[in-house]
């Protein structure tokens, strides 16, 4: 079985170059291990911007961030783990679309609220891409519907959790081409994908990010991106909108950030941004975010908690239409 290496997800390490680390290390600095709680397994893309943030933080404050992995339930465990947590600096979320957004409508009884985070600056945004195994006969998204419906709920495919956009996706394109699935949620995009590379499961939307490399590989057959516009990684694979009439208004574009818990004083929730405008500055991190199809999302603090307020408002339309709810289990 293919395994997602924590090495091949982050890339070649993290160049900091002194001058930028210098500028970015005034204001307030940590008096002790800085931890992030990432709420997904490794190898997808939050854990990905996760240890590359905790390498460079670990350059240019002088102590030690370290990433800890809590998956499960779509993010929410690991945010919860994170928000017991005190508003001393300390201990970062490396948040996503997910848990910071979709979550909050999708869930019946959802155990926190946006006001309980502070979004600090956000790390990458992308598409998600339709893949499936090399051993589904579809090579265009039309011939994956025909083969959905002539195979009703027989096909299984993968998200990264309930409520993740990968699961999201998944729903609001099986409503719009009148197919069925069966979801198999994973803690995480990694585990998802290692699990379609065996074929465990037949097709899932996986974050273009973290998918691209099995793409590249040829693990798994890319049909579709789910931006509005084609992505210049892979020229070559459709926008979902332009395979089918059905699909003509679908666009998703999915998203990673960080976070404090709420309290947290300004001057330390402006030095984390500090730090993550100069690692969107740094060449390495320019040219690993290009290699995975991404843009950088950095923002001041007010405009990124705009971003996420913004998200949230859409994705409760997006849920409320479809009339989705679940229950935290």
């Amino acid at each position: 079985m293919t395994q997602l290496t924590r090495r091949a997800a982050l890339g070649l390490p993290l160049a900091v170059p002194a001058l930028v680390t210098a500028r970015a290390a005034e204001g307030w600095r940590p008096s002790q291990q800085v931890r992030i709680i990432c709420p997904a397994a490794a190898g997808g893309t939050a854990d990905m911007m996760a240890r590359l943030l905790a390498q460079y933080l670990t350059a240019s404050w002088g102590q030690t961030a370290v990433v800890d992995n809590r998956s499960g339930a779509g993010g929410i465990i690991g945010t919860q783990e994170f928000l017991r947590q005190a508003p001393d600096g300390h201990t970062i979320l490396s948040g996503n679309i997910g848990p910071q957004a979709i979550a909050y409508s999708l869930y019946r009884n959802f155990p926190y609220r946006p006001e309980q985070l502070i979004p600090v600056a956000g790390s990458v945004r992308g598409p998600n891409v339709l893949v499936v195994h090399p051993s589904v006969p579809a090579r265009t998204v039309p011939e994956l519907v025909a083969y959905l419906k002539a195979n009703p709920g027989k096909l299984s495919y993968g998200s990264p959790g309930n409520g993740q956009s990968g699961h999201l996706t998944s729903v609001w394109f099986s409503q719009l081409t009148g197919t069925e699935g069966i979801h198999v949620p994973f803690r995480g995009a990694g585990p998802a994908a290692i699990e379609l590379v065996a074929g465990n499961i037949q097709y899932m939307f996986d974050n273009l990010s973290s998918g691209i490399e099995q793409i590249r590989g040829g693990r798994v057959r890319a049909l579709a991106v789910t931006s509005a516009e084609r992505n210049p990684q892979l020229p070559d694979v459709p926008a979902l909108r332009e395979t089918m009439p059905e699909l003509a208004e679908f666009e998703v574009n999915t998203w990673f950030g960080k976070f404090y818990p709420a309290g947290t004083p300004a001057p330390i929730v402006q030095s984390l941004n500090e730090q993550m405008r100069a690692l969107a500055e740094t060449d390495t991190f320019k040219a690993r975010v290009a290699q995975i199809g991404s843009v950088s999302l950095w923002a001041p603090p007010e405009q990124f908690a705009s971003f996420v307020n913004r998200e949230i408002e859409k994705w409760r339309g997006v849920i409320r239409r479809e009339g989705l709810q679940m229950d935290v289990s």
